[in-house]
């Protein structure tokens, strides 16, 4: 299946289709905290072999955009500096776009000096940001995503790795997340992004209980009308795979949480998530599929395929009927 080439459309009722896209994760990095998403070798240098079978996997399986980062920012993470985030970032990224010129690729990055570069190498319109810092942590970044005319997913989060954990403190989680993009809508605007991406930031600063809260009332910012995000709403991200909050209230790891982690996906498909950003493509695609089944959109075939052929079962090569 050619890259790009993948988006799923699912039925909304009054509102017609929303296209739902699978962003799938490569961390060249030694400390995310999902070990199997780790793509920095021993030797301190990206494994870029590895790397490019991991994307030729994830489009095939119903990836249409490939978030590559360099620099891990999980709450008490160790953050490398800009030059050796670029450093791992550069040969990955030359890899990817020499073997995959067409694909949509994600930049994970909070500094402008990563997408500066990134933007010399990755092929026109194929870019996009994804700043856990919604342009605060390099004042340049959102001058940098309007100067390139790139989609901009901005985050919410409070403090750093090291200190956001104990920086907890909502009266009501959702509608001051809320009162954040409202801000930052206003931001983008002024800075020149007309394609923006709200992520509510699951993980960052926030408490297990806020995490779940915030899950169950996502349909507040799938409805919410922001400025400066091209639609009447920003499409929503919601980044929840194998997180802490599946695994730690369930005593398990983050290796053993797939299960749970496709749940949540359901649900955030069922408050109006449109981009899931995920570590395991096929699984996710299978339930992308299962939820447009459950809305009315057949159950002997889907009307809307991935890669364009509908009875296709995402990362099996099995049709519906067999």
């Amino acid at each position: 299946m050619a890259p790009g080439n993948d988006k799923i459309k699912t039925d909304m009722g009054n509102t017609g289709y929303r296209e739902i896209d699978i962003m799938g994760i490569i961390n060249v990095t030694d400390n995310s905290f999902y070990g199997n998403s780790r793509y920095l070798g021993k030797d301190g240098r990206p494994d870029t072999g590895r790397i490019l079978d991991k994307v030729m996997e994830m489009t095939a399986d119903g990836a249409a955009i490939i978030d590559i980062g360099a620099c891990s920012t999980h709450p008490g993470a160790d953050v490398p500096d800009e030059r050796e985030e670029w450093r791992r970032l550069e040969p990955a990224l030359e890899a990817v776009c020499g073997k995959f010129p067409d694909i949509r690729l994600s930049i994970d990055t909070f500094r402008s000096g990563i997408i500066r570069k990134a933007a010399a190498i990755v092929s026109p319109g194929k870019l996009m940001v994804n700043d856990i810092s919604a342009g605060e942590d390099d004042p340049e970044m959102l001058h940098a995503a309007a100067e390139y005319g790139l989609p901009f997913i901005a985050m919410h989060k409070r403090g750093t790795p090291a200190t956001m954990q104990g920086m907890c403190d909502y009266d009501d989680v959702t509608e001051e997340v809320l009162d954040y993009f409202r801000a930052f809508a206003q931001r983008a605007e002024t800075a020149g992004v007309t394609e923006w991406i709200l992520d509510p930031g699951f993980g960052f600063a926030k408490t297990a209980e806020q995490n779940y809260r915030l899950l169950n009332e996502l349909g507040r910012f799938t409805e919410a009308c922001l400025s400066g995000c091209g639609e009447d709403s920003p499409r929503v991200l919601v980044g929840i795979s194998r997180k802490s909050m599946i695994y730690r209230p369930l005593g398990i790891t983050p290796e053993e949480s797939l299960t749970q982690t496709q749940v949540l996906h359901l649900a955030a498909l069922e408050r109006g998530a449109s981009i899931l950003r995920v570590h395991d493509v096929a699984e996710t695609a299978r339930t992308v599929c299962i939820y447009r089944m459950l809305h009315g959109q057949g159950f002997n075939g889907l009307s809307h395929g991935i890669g364009g052929n509908k009875d296709v079962i995402p990362g099996t090569g099995r049709t519906l009927r067999q």
